[in-house]
């Protein structure tokens, strides 16, 4: 008997009866298991299966109690769903859930040596770990707590990217932390400060980050992410050609629980761009783009958004002066812009002896002149100069 309830033979049976969650009945391990347990007839066949199963857990690098409770955390079904956008789940439905946890939590107390004595085999044969887990417990607990851990991918990942019109997870995105970050204290406050309002269901701006290149504008944006994830944080981020689809994201997003911004890195464009006119109405709010979880944060090198030459202000256009000054103000339309500016020397080399101290670097005399010899050949001082010349500095020793 498992848990008082079911025999391993039972546990079959009452897989089929999941609806809610087949996804999870569905995944590589739990499929494997299943055929375990039913597989009947000579003693190879039943070895194989215990080791394809065994090879999926291997794979996942977890034991089975916590990869099925990662398994249901981040399933997205419409039980979730309903939950997070606060709409009324069926009694059926809720019936349904219930029996599920608890036929899920019956596989977290299968007993490894059971399945190893099920083979028949006396030699030796891969083992597992399992613990009797209450899986039904830890996902209502999760549920009261949806608008901190979301769900689906958006359980498991902090960051996104657009690939074809579709948002999938970055596997391994900038680990950076404002504590990392030193030097523009004040404009870096004002990024948390906007993106903590957010959080609190304040009214929160787009922002628009612009500056000299290299004075850590995106560091800033994805610090203030790893340093608010825990609270329902997360970043999507767009390329510049990828604005046209900014509508169909926000819609997407607008029913999550969690809380996003959608960064778009070196933001420009020229006249005619396409995507201007996006952007435009999803800064202005309009109906189809508005969204109360989501805010744009953009960098840029140009404080006007628009590259403008000499031949746009001698156009034929009859009306130019209004015609320039729409695309000169498309910066005005996002709620707050803040500046980054190019570091003085008193900054730079601020930045280049704590880095300098953080990699062990401090007795180096004349660090100073050598920091801004280097600066100058890369074109100016930056953030992004200092912490280049303490790398090599590193690599040199």
């Amino acid at each position: 008997m498992i848990d008082g309830k079911y025999k391993l033979d039972d546990i079959p049976a009452a897989l089929a009866t999941v609806t809610v969650f087949k996804n999870v009945v569905d995944t590589p391990v739990v499929s494997a298991l299943l055929k375990l347990i039913v597989c009947y007839g000579i003693m190879t066949r039943r070895i194989q299966a215990y080791c394809d199963f065994v090879g999926e857990l291997y794979k996942a690098n977890k034991s089975l109690d916590t990869y099925l409770l990662d398994a249901v955390c981040g399933d997205e079904n419409i039980y979730v769903k309903l939950k997070a956008a606060k709409k009324d789940v069926s009694p059926l439905i809720e019936a349904a859930v219930k029996n599920e946890l608890e036929v899920l939590s019956l596989l977290t107390h299968i007993n490894p040596e059971e399945l190893i004595k099920k083979t028949g085999y006396s030699g030796f044969l891969p083992e597992f770990e399992n613990s009797p887990c209450d899986i039904s417990k830890a996902y209502n607990a999760r549920i009261a707590k949806i608008s901190e851990y979301g769900y689906g991918i958006y359980a498991a990942h902090r960051m996104f990217r657009l690939d074809a019109q579709r948002i999938v997870p970055v596997y391994s995105p900038d680990d950076i932390h404002i504590s990392d970050l030193i030097g523009y204290d004040y404009e870096r406050s004002q990024v948390l400060e906007n993106t903590q309002a957010l959080l609190d269901g304040k009214p929160a701006s787009n922002l628009l980050l612009v500056g000299d290149a290299g004075t850590g504008k995106s560091s800033t944006v994805k610090a203030a992410v790893n340093e608010l994830y825990m609270r329902g944080l997360r970043l999507i981020e767009l390329k510049k050609n990828q604005i046209l689809y900014l509508p169909e994201v926000m819609e997407q997003l607008k029913e999550n629980p969690l809380k996003f911004i959608v960064f778009i890195d070196d933001l420009s464009f020229n006249r005619n761009d396409d995507s201007f006119g996006t952007l435009k109405a999803i800064l202005e709010g309009s109906a189809t783009a508005k969204s109360n979880n989501s805010i744009i944060y953009a960098t840029s090198n140009r404080r006007h958004l628009i590259k403008e030459s000499f031949s746009d202000r001698a156009g034929d256009d009859v009306h130019i002066n209004d015609t320039m000054q729409e695309l000169l103000s498309l910066s005005d339309r996002f709620g707050q812009t803040i500046l980054f500016s190019k570091p003085d020397k008193k900054l730079y080399l601020t930045i280049v002896h704590a880095l300098a101290e953080r990699n062990g670097l401090t007795d180096m005399p004349d660090i100073d002149r050598a920091a801004e010899e280097f600066a100058l050949r890369k074109g100016g001082r930056s953030a992004r100069a200092a912490e280049q010349f303490v790398n090599h500095l590193v690599a040199s020793l």
